[in-house]
């Protein structure tokens, strides 16, 4: 519990800089949108945003009709960003304060959203801990999108190491029960201007 409170102050500490200190901050999540629409998730699927933070997915896609949507990040002060934003519609979207290594899914969701988290888990144990709770959140013919820096991006994001995939790479991560359905890759340009290569997929359970 210590080492979750630590990460939680860390990332607190971090939404509290403002959008233009966060290397991974983008206006619009249009990576996100394009990798959901090519797997062919709809409004009427349940999705769930781990790592969503002040990610403005959330409100694009409620402007797409979504009605059953979650965002699970370990910093509370993150989705308080993208609870002021939404306003009143933030009351529309479930928010889960927990940290994804530790956290036990009471129900299953039609889509998997991460943008950035899973690059974060450096070592096999909690890359392990991570896929469990995904199979636990999901069922057959759940879709499960993920965006992480690829083999050519940055080695460290916020002080912390990561590691990078290839589109393949990162698919052989999530085991034989996914099925890799679409792969792109994005030049996500940062507040400061940096260039962050991105590999992403959109992945298909299959048992």
């Amino acid at each position: 519990m210590a080492d979750q409170a630590q990460a939680a102050a860390r990332w607190d500490d971090a939404y509290a800089q403002g959008d233009d200190t966060r290397s991974w901050y983008e206006k619009h999540p249009h990576m996100s949108l394009r990798m959901l629409g090519s797997a062919g998730v709809s409004a009427a699927d349940a999705l769930i945003d781990v790592g969503g933070g002040a990610s403005p997915l959330t409100g694009e896609l409620l402007d797409r009709g979504f009605r059953d949507l979650t965002v699970l990040d370990i910093s509370a002060a993150g989705m308080q960003h993208a609870r002021d934003r939404l306003g009143p519609r933030a009351d529309q979207v479930h928010w889960l304060t927990a940290d994804i290594l530790s956290w036990h899914p009471r129900r299953h969701y039609q889509a998997w959203h991460d943008r950035a988290v899973y690059h974060f888990l450096t070592t096999d144990e909690h890359r392990q801990q991570y896929l469990y709770t995904l199979d636990a959140a999901t069922a057959p013919d759940a879709i499960a999108v993920f965006g992480c820096f690829a083999p050519d991006g940055p080695q460290h994001c916020s002080g912390l190491p990561v590691a990078r995939y290839s589109p393949a790479q990162l698919a052989r991560q999530a085991g034989a029960k996914w099925l890799l359905i679409s792969q792109d890759r994005e030049e996500h340009i940062t507040p400061a201007g940096i260039i962050q290569p991105f590999t992403w997929v959109a992945l298909r359970r299959q048992s």
